[in-house]
């Protein structure tokens, strides 16, 4: 049975009451002036728009605006995909689709629970849409929504509560197809892989494949599932050939199919090979840290933030193998 709306901001409340990097702008705001400026967009396809997140931490300059965001236009209404990290992110992508298109917002897709890419939920309430993720979202937000927000109200400089969680409407559990009027988006639940609820969404119309945080681009990836899950997924991601465009979660925008998920591939292969030989060699997780795959610190942005931590989930999933 499907709560409504109201029953589960309720349910939520309740759960609430229980105990390297490159700069960028402001993301909605001329600081100065305290006015909101709608995010700057590239179209990538006809009636499909994505703003390129910062490629950084969230900071009180970029306020949280460091994940790719968009939306696409269908004949009858509006989905948006990920609304960032803030609900001032929110806001001011809220500004840029209004300024392309009147029509109604009647979907918010999250790719998957972290908050550079569902705290911009809050913007888009007013507009009554469904809010869409996968199976597990709800669970693995609700479990970390008071550390998130304790720490977004450190690194924005800026008060959070509990308004900043909005939780789906439709659970996608494997697959979920939706109509915009004459333009048919296909969403997919992925077993674990950068999260344990990670979502694509392919648009047939024009091949635009959002991937989410499954692809990085020149930012180091981030692994909070499974190292063997996105291996696998990213296998199989390859095979597909109807793309078109791809969208990753951080990172450029790309027509070079599935060009544009080698550099992670390769990555996440040398740190899976070298964590099995330490292993394998009686090396310590320590060792590991300091060891593996240190050769690929030149490709990414932010690797000396993320690589041992990817080298210690792995070291972790891979000694139990």
């Amino acid at each position: 049975m499907q709560l409504s709306k109201c029953m589960l901001g309720l349910v939520w409340l309740a759960v609430w009451a229980s105990p390297a990097s490159a700069g960028g702008a402001p993301a909605d705001l001329d600081l100065q002036a305290g006015v909101l400026r709608p995010l700057e967009l590239e179209q990538v396809a006809s009636g499909v728009f994505y703003h390129p997140g910062t490629q950084a931490e969230e900071t009180t300059t970029n306020q949280g605006d460091i994940a790719n965001v968009g939306f696409v236009v269908g004949d009858r209404c509006v989905a948006v995909v990920d609304t960032g990290g803030s609900p001032a992110v929110g806001r001011a992508l809220h500004a840029a689709i209004r300024e392309r298109t009147a029509l109604p917002i009647c979907y918010v897709i999250n790719t998957h629970m972290h908050p550079d890419h569902v705290f911009g939920n809050a913007a888009f309430v007013q507009d009554d849409p469904v809010f869409v993720a996968a199976d597990g979202f709800r669970q693995a937000l609700a479990a970390r929504a008071r550390t998130y927000l304790d720490r977004l109200a450190e690194d924005l400089d800026e008060p959070t509560d509990s308004s900043w969680i909005v939780m789906p409407d439709r659970v996608v559990e494997d697959s979920f197809t939706i109509d915009l009027g004459d333009r048919v988006l296909q969403i997919r639940a992925w077993p674990s892989a950068h999260t344990d609820n990670d979502l694509t969404i392919f648009d047939q119309s024009t091949g635009t494949l959002w991937l989410g945080d499954l692809a990085f681009v020149d930012r180091v990836p981030a692994i909070d599932g499974s190292i063997t899950g996105w291996l696998s997924a990213l296998g199989e991601l390859r095979k597909r050939e109807d793309v078109i465009h791809a969208i990753p979660g951080h990172g450029p925008a790309s027509s070079r199919w599935p060009g544009v998920l080698d550099n992670e591939q390769r990555y996440f292969i040398a740190i899976r090979d070298g964590v099995t030989r330490a292993i394998d060699d009686g090396r310590s997780l320590r060792w590991a840290e300091d060891h593996v795959a240190g050769a690929e610190r030149e490709h990414w942005l932010l690797f000396d933030d993320y690589h041992a931590r990817n080298v210690t989930a792995a070291y972790t999933e891979l000694e139990w193998q």
